[in-house]
């Protein structure tokens, strides 16, 4: 059982950081409320113990300050419904006079959210009087913002040096993402597979380099897999290219030979004639891409070879689409992947889906309750992954 578990918030106001930044449409309506739902467990836990609850978090990237656009008070309605048609208390400033009132004053069962901490430089300055006053909402403080926990901000770091032990923990986001991560990096069950993709080999060769010695084969599609190709002496075309970066994926595909580790890339590629839904299309071998033609997915060979490899595995981490899959016309490499990793969870192999994109991907396709575990921080697992010490993990374990 862990310490938030074991905690009985009974007449305690638990300040929690959430991590609620979420898609909106022009209309100010949730397109994606996964990490909503994901901090609910945490938030009923302190509600049914009989305590309150103060919500913070950052929402977008506003630049100027206070913005209509960035106000949290958009998702007040809809974390209402999602919390049982719960009455949701609002502040319109996180450090303001009214949001102390209101949060000093709140009853057990009493949920208020705080406006976007971004609406001040502070939060992510780290700003230490800002996070000090940030303190004053709560008795006790859980850090559940996984989304954030690679960077040191003053609600997802910084504030923890006014909650004295026994007085902060994870939530069971947190807790989850962690045992999670630590499932694949820990002794895995093998064969271990990872599938990596994304635009660039740069963006992911710290991650390589920490899979290596773990994985028996790792797949590599999107942008990143022409790097590769071009390194071996193919023809990549117009496909997205980091040519500077040459000898890097040779050194890459060397240090997997010595470590037994199998770099497989794709065999065949869909061609378009321009960056677009619209494209012309074609199939063409990945080595051999014709000059005014770039790849956007993987090509029917490759998604049937990948998939034999997925289905064989014991462990799987995706991380990265195989190609444009937000063009419906190139995403049905990215597709077939996610159902190939649905099929091996099936057949009792563990899976994670480490963040960003893929995680939109497996939604897209409809499969995310068919794979073990679905990672709500994008860069925060990349940076798990790699092995990197998380401020705001390290926060919550420090004295």
């Amino acid at each position: 059982m862990s310490q938030f578990d074991q905690h009985n918030f009974k007449g305690e106001r638990a300040l929690i950081r959430v991590d609620f930044n979420v898609p909106l449409d022009e209309n100010f309506k949730i397109t994606d409320d996964t990490r909503m739902r994901a901090a609910l467990p945490t938030i009923n836990k302190i509600l049914n113990d009989g305590g309150s609850v103060v919500l913070m978090s950052h929402f977008g990237r506003p630049k100027d300050g206070p913005t209509d656009k960035y106000s949290l008070k958009h998702l007040k309605n809809h974390l209402s419904d999602l919390l049982g048609g719960k009455e949701i208390l609002f502040a319109d400033d996180c450090i303001g006079e009214e949001s102390f009132e209101l949060s000093a004053n709140l009853q057990p069962g009493q949920v208020l959210l705080l406006e976007n901490l971004r609406f001040y430089k502070e939060e992510e300055k780290g700003d230490e009087a800002f996070a000090e006053k940030l303190s004053k909402h709560g008795d006790f403080w859980v850090n559940d913002a996984f989304g954030t926990a690679h960077r040191a901000h003053a609600s997802t770091t910084i504030v923890s040096k006014f909650f004295p032990k026994g007085k902060k923990s994870f939530g069971y986001l947190m807790e989850a993402e962690v045992i999670n991560g630590n499932k694949l990096l820990n002794n895995p069950a093998q064969p271990v597979t990872a599938i990596v993709g994304g635009a660039k080999v740069s963006d992911k060769i710290k991650l390589l380099e920490k899979l290596i010695p773990i994985a028996d084969n790792i797949l590599i599609g999107g942008g990143m897999a022409y790097t590769f190709i071009k390194a071996l002496g193919g023809s990549v075309g117009k496909s997205i290219c980091e040519y500077d970066k040459l000898d890097l994926a040779l050194d890459t595909l060397e240090k997997a030979k010595a470590n037994n580790c199998q770099i497989h890339l794709p065999e065949d590629t869909v061609v378009a004639d321009k960056f677009a839904p619209d494209a012309n299309k074609k199939l063409s071998p990945t080595n051999a891409i014709e000059d005014e033609w770039e790849g956007l997915d993987i090509g029917p060979k490759t998604a049937e070879a990948f998939s034999n490899v997925i289905k064989n595995s014991k462990t799987i981490l995706w991380n990265g689409p195989m190609g444009v899959f937000e063009f419906d016309a190139f995403a049905v490499g990215t597709f077939e992947i996610a159902k190939a990793v649905a099929d091996a969870t099936a057949l009792g192999a563990y899976s994670l889906i480490g963040g960003g994109d893929s995680v939109s991907a497996i939604n897209k396709a409809g499969l995310e309750d068919k794979v073990s575990y679905v990672s709500t921080g994008g860069g925060a697992m990349l940076e798990f992954l790699e092995g990197k010490t998380l401020p705001g993990i390290a926060a919550v374990l420090e004295d």
